[in-house]
């Protein structure tokens, strides 16, 4: 019993240094946040982007080069400890996801967001709809013929049966 809990203590204390000693150097931001907006653009779109990264000072560097737009700058804003830059992605972009990076202009600090480029206009995030075939009846299905008569056929039922139990409540019989 003792020599399992020794290998499962040591083989825990193992993963937990590995897992220690792989985490990357620089542990990404230090505090401060990118925003990206639109998160999603089309080739040719402006682009603003904020960050809280720079504190007081909120004068920063941007790189959008990833995307093709190079680097840009971000200057403070009204609201305390925030930068924001703006930098127009280049009709040439492909389609996909391309991180954007902020330095600070003063200290190390530094923040990263991500960009998604798509070739459609569409930005709004299609519902889907439309039944699914499970097997199981609806109320509400896709044809409405088939359901004017599935009501009709559940009234038909209905009332079928109340005459039947009003005739047996009468003692006429069945």
């Amino acid at each position: 019993m003792r020599r399992t809990v020794r290998l499962l203590t040591g083989t825990a204390l193992a993963v937990a240094a590995a897992g220690a000693a792989a985490a990357p150097a620089h542990g990404g931001d230090t505090g401060g946040r990118l925003e990206v907006f639109p998160a999603t653009v089309v080739p040719g779109g402006d682009v603003t982007v904020t960050s809280t990264s720079c504190g007081d000072s909120g004068t920063a560097t941007g790189d959008a080069s990833a995307v093709g737009a190079g680097h840009f700058t971000l200057a403070p804003t009204a609201h305390e400890g925030e930068a924001t830059g703006h930098f127009r992605v280049p009709p040439s972009a492909q389609q996909g996801t391309y991180e954007i990076d902020v330095i600070c202009t003063e200290g190390d600090d530094w923040a990263t967001g991500d960009l998604v480029v798509t070739l459609s206009s569409e930005r709004a995030q299609v519902s889907p709809r439309g039944s699914v075939k499970t097997g199981v009846g609806g109320a509400l299905g896709p044809d409405p013929v088939q359901t004017a008569g599935g009501v009709a056929a559940l009234a038909v039922a209905a009332a079928g049966g109340t005459w039947l139990l009003h005739r047996r409540a009468r003692g006429d019989g069945i």
